[in-house]
């Protein structure tokens, strides 16, 4: 019988230093590749203040200005006035409007979340509709802000 060049115990010293050599590479990657972020980066005290105002915006939404506002038969509407709307609903309709319709989750979906029947999350979403029509109605036109 013929014996392999190699034994089995230099196979397996060979396949070790292989994947030491590889981990060790791989660190060097690593090291080089932070040391190369680090000289990209930036603390904020190192800003200047022009720098520091392209790190985020405002938004005007909500500042009051009369583009803000638009009409619905007649009616001025404000977002204000539609915040305050959303505010005199009493808090499981507020909570059933917001998941509705700014979440937009499903009737299940709100149903499974509250821990209540689907029908109950129908009513309260329809009945807070026409409570939120009615505020809008009678305070439309005498709100300023």
């Amino acid at each position: 019988m013929i014996e392999p060049d190699r034994t089995e115990w230099q196979v397996r010293c060979a396949f070790n230093a292989f994947c030491k050599r590889v981990l060790k590479n791989e660190a060097i990657n690593i090291y080089n590749e932070r040391q190369q972020r680090q000289t990209k980066e930036m603390t904020f005290s190192n800003l200047t203040p022009r720098e520091e105002k392209q790190l985020y915006t405002l938004d005007k939404q909500y500042e009051g200005e009369e583009g803000e506002s638009f009409q619905v038969a007649g009616k001025k509407i404000t977002p204000k006035l539609l915040a305050k709307a959303l505010r005199a609903l009493p808090k499981e309709k507020r909570k059933t409007v917001l998941l509705y319709y700014f979440f937009e989750k499903s009737d299940v979906e709100i149903a499974e979340l509250l821990d209540i029947p689907r029908s109950t999350v129908q009513y309260r979403r329809t009945s807070s509709f026409e409570r939120l029509k009615r505020f809008l109605e009678e305070h439309a036109d005498d709100w300023d802000d």
